[in-house]
């Protein structure tokens, strides 16, 4: 009995320690610091991926091609914000390099990319950029697109000069006089505007000039993980997920509050967090058909202008978790 009673002692005891921590699962990420990369800093900084038992180890990667690069390589299994046409022409060339599971919608109302003019450079709309020198966002996705939007506005390759230019270099630029105008992105765009040395000329061309609507959803870019990662380690991908759709969530009922998460994180000065467009964000397993037809309108665009080697039914990039 004594013995007994030595062993229920023990049992009640060892019942009364904390349970072991396990090892938290480790997902190496790409970030690209630009206000679309906005739910991964939700879901790090309000412990959401701490929740479902993940690490992330972030490399900060400036750009479409540094993250395709490096999803081609394995070096990051997620990349935070892949530019769309950029992440179908590596799938062309090489399956499963990008598989989409949530994408970011841009729209005159949900601002993103756009052109800008600095002040004093005598322009109106986007037609009268006739003879400036532009810049634009960098990759073959951003340059390409930008020329396509030019050229709707009436505007051939000669009638001005545009260069690509790494998005931390495009207020400096601006603001020392260095081009007329240009293609930029958010924070940078509010940026400039805030500083006052540039103003906003059109947002939400993608939606009005290459899908022909202002209401049609421009999903230039979005969250995308590695095939390899969905198959070998598809439990961690499910819980990556998982924590994806709680950030965007989050950001669609707190918008004012996710900006907070832009500061320090992304090239966003305090003083101009609370004036940030947010995106419309949405996971692929949320997509309406619309939204799909939306998604299917510009990879057929990046086709037409050669992005994308050929034409891709974007259904086989997107993963519904």
């Amino acid at each position: 009995m004594k013995l007994l009673t030595k062993i229920a002692a023990i049992l009640i005891l060892l019942a009364a320690l904390p349970a072991p921590s396990h090892a938290q699962d480790k997902v190496t990420v790409g970030v690209f610091p630009v206000s679309s990369s906005l739910p991964y800093f939700v879901a790090l900084e309000r412990g959401l991926f701490k929740e479902q038992n993940i690490e992330p180890e972030m490399t900060k990667l400036m750009g479409g091609p540094a993250n395709v690069a490096a999803m081609m390589t394995n070096q990051i299994e997620v990349s935070a914000e892949l530019v769309m046409l950029e992440g179908l022409n590596a799938d062309v060339k090489k399956p499963g390099v990008a598989t989409y599971i949530a994408v970011n919608s841009q729209t005159k109302t949900w601002k993103m990319e756009q052109f800008v003019v600095r002040n004093g450079f005598p322009a109106n709309s986007i037609a009268d950029l006739k003879g400036a020198k532009l810049m634009t966002a960098p990759g073959p996705a951003n340059l390409n697109t930008a020329k396509a939007i030019l050229a709707k506005n009436g505007l051939k390759e000669g009638d001005y000069t545009i260069d690509q230019l790494d998005m931390g270099q495009h207020v400096n630029a601006m603001t020392a006089g260095t081009f007329d105008g240009g293609y930029t992105l958010e924070p940078n765009a509010s940026m400039m505007i805030k500083a006052g040395v540039a103003r906003s000329l059109e947002a939400g061309v993608i939606s009005k000039y290459i899908l022909g609507s202002e209401t049609a959803n421009a999903y230039a870019a979005g969250c995308a993980m590695t095939a390899d990662f969905i198959q070998k380690r598809p439990e961690v991908a499910k819980r990556f997920a998982a924590a994806w759709a709680k950030a965007i969530a989050f950001i669609n009922a707190n918008p004012d509050e996710a900006r907070k998460h832009l500061a320090k994180n992304t090239y966003t000065p305090d003083n101009v967090v609370d004036m940030v467009p947010m995106l419309g964000y949405v996971m692929a397993g949320d997509m309406t058909k619309a939204q799909v037809a939306d998604l299917q309108a510009l990879a057929d665009f990046g086709n037409s202008i050669g992005v994308v080697p050929e034409k891709v039914d974007v259904t086989k990039f997107v993963q519904k978790f």
